[in-house]
């Protein structure tokens, strides 16, 4: 069964392919590529080595059906010399989103069905989810794709269970993204998965973009989302980070900043878009991914770590948050020597 969160109903199954051993990525293209789906899959898997960083670098490959010159839906023109052969043996194939996401050829087709038939991990973004639906392998399972697909997606694949309230779905070894930033969402999992959390938290650092976003695409919202420039707020955020095993009630986070209670929760609402309550919570589920992921000590000891106190109060809120148990996403994402 999968696991689907509240926050990010995404599913966290593990992957056929074991952590860490993901060595090989290949990025299908065909014709007009959109080349913001195509450059985020770039940012991500191509990027050379940093030092500073230690991160993981991967044999990657751009291919295409009939190598050559491909206009792109901004119009101007890429280079792909790699045929669909040089993906046989990628542990990751990504697809990049295209100009007409209902045709696909039966060449990228049979390439998909071979690639998940020997346990490779697959990854469409946006409307590159119709690629996946088309060769049958959407077929009973949880996929998304960009907000303005779904419906259609959803009706023309009656046998796929399009979610389109999320940012990212992993089923089974299939993962599929919703439209534009989330491609580096959908990206950052796959990396947190196969790597674990400091690396994904390297990788989103490098890129500068959280390295997990709280919501789905019900965020497709009216109203930009709120971003906290406040000279005030934003010292004690880091403040709160770095105290999340304390007693952090209204009234002491604002002595902090030297206001009283009820001017505080005002503005922190309005800087944030949140309620002081809700974003500490936030944060402390994440620090007990972390510590699940990044160590062996009792679920009550990362309770107590990260502010929740015992393992009910944090099996509580991590279930609410991420749709599982703290024991459940230790198991799939717990680190290995």
């Amino acid at each position: 069964m999968g696991m689907a969160g509240i926050a990010l109903p995404v599913e966290f199954l593990p992957s056929a392919v074991h952590a860490g051993a993901m060595k090989k990525v290949a990025v299908v293209v065909q014709g007009q590529p959109e080349p913001f789906g195509l450059g985020a899959l770039c940012e991500v898997w191509a990027e050379p080595y940093h030092p500073e960083d230690d991160n993981p670098v991967f044999d990657f490959v751009v291919v295409t059906p009939e190598p050559g010159r491909l206009r792109t839906r901004a119009g101007f023109d890429l280079v792909v010399e790699h045929e669909l052969e040089e993906a046989a043996d990628a542990d990751l194939v990504c697809l990049a989103p295209k100009g007409n996401y209902l045709e696909t050829s039966p060449e990228v087709s049979q390439l998909l069905l071979d690639a998940h038939d020997r346990g490779a991990m697959l990854f469409a973004h946006c409307s590159a989810t119709f690629m996946l639906a088309q060769a049958g392998l959407l077929d009973g399972r949880r996929c998304t794709t960009h907000w303005r697909y779904a419906a259609e997606l959803a009706e023309r694949h009656p046998e796929a269970i399009v979610d389109r309230d999320v940012l990212y779905v992993q089923d089974g070894s299939i993962v599929t993204g919703a439209g534009s930033a989330a491609a580096l969402d959908a990206a950052l999992h796959v990396m947190r998965q196969q790597f674990g959390a400091k690396v994904a938290a390297t990788t989103a650092r490098r890129m500068v973009v959280p390295p997990h976003r709280d919501g789905g695409q019900a965020q497709f919202i009216a109203r930009p989302v709120p971003v906290c420039e406040s000279e005030a707020l934003a010292p004690l955020l880091a403040w709160i980070s770095e105290h999340l095993g304390e007693d952090l009630d209204v009234e002491t986070l604002a002595r902090q900043v030297h206001m009283s209670a009820r001017t505080f929760a005002r503005r922190f609402k309005e800087e944030t878009g949140t309620t002081p309550y809700s974003w500490i919570l936030g944060e402390r589920v994440r620090a007990a991914q972390e510590l699940l992921e990044q160590t062996d000590h009792p679920v009550d000891w990362v309770a107590g770590e990260v502010g929740f106190g015992n393992a009910a109060t944090l099996r509580h809120h991590f279930g609410r948050s991420r749709g599982v148990s703290p024991q459940e996403y230790r198991r799939t994402f717990r680190l290995t020597a």
